[in-house]
């Protein structure tokens, strides 16, 4: 049986990661088989490129490098180690997707929605996930999230960017799940954790019994 491709989504501060951690959980307790990994990143190639995409040292970079690293990323990711659980018929868990790279560079810089879809067409191959999970919160919340857990010198490249960018990231994901409402499940990120996974197990407990 083919394994079930998850995502969780959303602006810088959103939660998310707590999340991940949380349906990891879920996981292990209800004894399903997966694997939990990250964008970028979750391969020692890709661990490199997002050394590269994240660094604050690198502000030259070109959109469209950045766009093509995270596209490279997400290749070697993608048929190193997603595939592969898929094939085994593991649950893949994964923090950040496509829907990431088309809201950030596809909209957050401008680049547009075609040219990501199409660079990104390539490196997965097609793959798209099964469920993806967008966790929805306002850029100045996140912004004063970021702020609270990391300080202001410890952001990276892409959290430094300024406040219309990130304004620009949240409306990309907006437009993202209008058009894809049958695979995305938003979340009201700005309630307390617990009250966002216990909508997200909700919607977790019905894809699993129906997989």
């Amino acid at each position: 049986m083919k394994g079930l491709f998850i995502t969780l989504e959303g602006p810088d501060g959103s939660g998310k990661t707590t999340q991940v951690r949380r349906i990891a959980e879920y996981l292990t307790q209800n004894q399903i088989d997966f694997i939990q990994t990250r964008e970028p990143g979750g391969t020692r190639i890709s661990d490199q490129i997002r050394s590269l995409i994240l660094d604050p040292e690198h502000k030259e970079m070109h959109d469209l490098t950045e766009v093509l690293l995270y596209a490279a990323s997400r290749a070697q990711h993608v048929h190193e180690k997603i595939i592969p659980a898929l094939n085994e018929g593991k649950v893949v868990l994964c923090d950040r997707f496509v829907d990431a790279s088309l809201a950030y560079q596809g909209y957050g810089l401008g680049v547009g929605e075609e040219p990501v879809l199409q660079v990104n067409k390539i490196a997965t191959g097609g793959l798209v996930p099964d469920r993806s999970y967008f966790i929805d919160v306002s850029p100045k919340i996140g912004r004063e999230r970021m702020r609270a857990r990391y300080g202001e010198g410890s952001l990276d490249r892409i959290e430094q960017k300024d406040f219309s960018y990130h304004e620009r990231v949240r409306e990309g994901f907006h437009k993202i799940f209008a058009d894809q409402s049958e695979r995305i499940v938003r979340v009201n990120g700005e309630q307390d954790a617990e009250t966002v996974f216990h909508e997200i197990a909700k919607d977790l407990d019905r894809l699993l019994a129906n997989h």
